[in-house]
């Protein structure tokens, strides 16, 4: 960095210890357009702090899941003075937190315990997978963040009932799709009804970004409530339902290999007793009932074939 100048100077090399990229990577924006080209002086590049802005602009929006293509379009429109401050309030707006819950830390005795008191590797390795737990820089194996208390909360309550972890896991992955799912779909029809106006502009110019970052605070609530109410209402009827079936004796559950009770007429039992005698009632009507079934399966496959002479066919 240059004492006689006023403004800092930075080589390549020391850009890229204050940005956090690396010179490639410095130097692949140059070629791309992303980052303005440096100033000549004699056999050295000089860059300055909008160098630097740009490289942090730039790596914010890549955090953000932006694209280098997207992100060219947004700083472009910004150099040609059409304005980027509305532009990244919206997408500070719609990065920001969609709940009031607050990460929390945990330590990994507590994971342990809260989770049958045996360390599992495979089961910590499928919570970061998930995104339950994230690890934390140099504290490896000893402690996590937790992104959603509440989420955990219930896998340990899940846990306690006597659910397995892997059915845990696994009811997540199910869950998480059908919710992404919805999400999707309410993304898709606030956009028709409501964002598309703002958006006709690629980038949007800065007044209609600040007013769809506006709109973003004030839906942002109204697809969690949604749910919440749509899930409570589901709720309260497929549970009265289920504890319906699983109360009725009509419906009493019933594995298929295990041997299910027939009520028979008083009199067949008589008639069968008369030829079998008492202990063969059992075994008799057992197999006549599979003779039966085998019969009326033969009966069905000969039906579904045309009659006639045919090869191949009984006459």
């Amino acid at each position: 960095m240059s004492e006689q100048s006023a403004q800092p100077e930075y080589r390549i090399e020391d850009l890229a210890h204050h940005s956090g990229a690396t010179v490639r990577t410095i130097r692949a924006y140059q070629d791309r357009g992303l980052l303005p080209r440096p100033e000549r002086r004699g056999r050295s590049n000089v860059y300055g702090d909008a160098h630097l802005a740009r490289l942090h602009q730039i790596a914010d929006l890549l955090d953000r899941g932006y694209t280098l293509a997207s992100i060219k379009e947004l700083l472009e429109a910004w150099d040609t003075g059409r304005g980027l401050g509305g532009v990244l309030g919206l997408v500070a707006e719609v990065h920001g937190p969609w709940t009031d819950e607050e990460a929390d830390r945990i330590s990994r005795a507590e994971l342990d315990a809260r989770f049958g008191g045996t360390p599992d590797e495979e089961a910590i390795r499928e919570a970061v997978e998930l995104g339950v737990l994230e690890r934390l820089p140099g504290r490896e194996g000893e402690e996590y963040l937790v992104p959603s208390p509440q989420e955990l909360a219930v896998a340990a309550e899940l846990y306690a009932a006597g659910v397995p972890l892997a059915a845990i896991t696994g009811h997540l992955r199910e869950l998480r799709d059908q919710v992404e799912h919805i999400a999707s779909r309410f993304l898709e029809f606030t956009t028709e009804h409501v964002f598309a106006r703002y958006l006709e502009h690629r980038p949007p110019t800065d007044a209609d970004a600040t007013e769809a970052a506006t709109m973003v605070r004030r839906l942002r609530p109204l697809a969690q409530q949604t749910v919440d109410a749509e899930l409570a209402r589901a709720m309260r009827l497929l549970a009265t339902r289920h504890l319906q079936i699983h109360l009725s004796p009509e419906h009493l559950p019933v594995k298929d290999d295990q041997p299910r009770a027939v009520s028979l007429p008083a009199g067949t039992i008589r008639a069968v007793q008369s030829l079998v005698g008492a202990e063969g009632v059992e075994a008799f009507i057992t197999a006549a009932t599979e003779r039966e079934v085998h019969k009326r399966t033969l009966d069905a496959l000969a039906s579904s074939h045309p009659t006639g002479d045919q090869p191949g066919q009984f006459a």
